[in-house]
């Protein structure tokens, strides 16, 4: 993969991310604010907790951490999944962003 490809993909992730967070907050009573910040997004929850999503351009990887833990993914076969085989990004930071906001959230 070229830098401009996974600057690519990278982008479409991170507007998926905002896109997602509005319409929770649209819809639910979510109150998520998501700031971007180049090529980082932090969602803040109100209970105080957050959650960030972050390029590593050098590695072509992205970053999530949450109060769980951090998670490292790579663009393979269509998706970003874990370097260390714990799933897919969505589905991981569906679950964390569930698990902080306390309402049931699917990126």
């Amino acid at each position: 993969m070229t830098d401009l490809e996974f600057l690519n993909l990278a982008e479409l992730l991170l507007r998926h991310v905002e896109a997602s967070c509005d319409r929770f907050n649209d819809e639910t009573d979510a109150d998520i604010d998501a700031q971007r910040a180049g090529g980082m997004v932090t969602l803040s929850f109100a209970n105080g907790s957050q959650i960030v999503l972050n390029q590593q351009k050098p590695l072509h990887e992205m970053w999530l951490a949450a109060k769980s833990g951090g998670y490292h993914f790579k663009w393979q076969e269509g998706a970003w999944t874990d370097t260390k085989g714990q799933g897919e990004m969505l589905q991981i930071l569906s679950r964390e962003a569930s698990a902080q906001s306390g309402l049931s959230l699917a990126f």
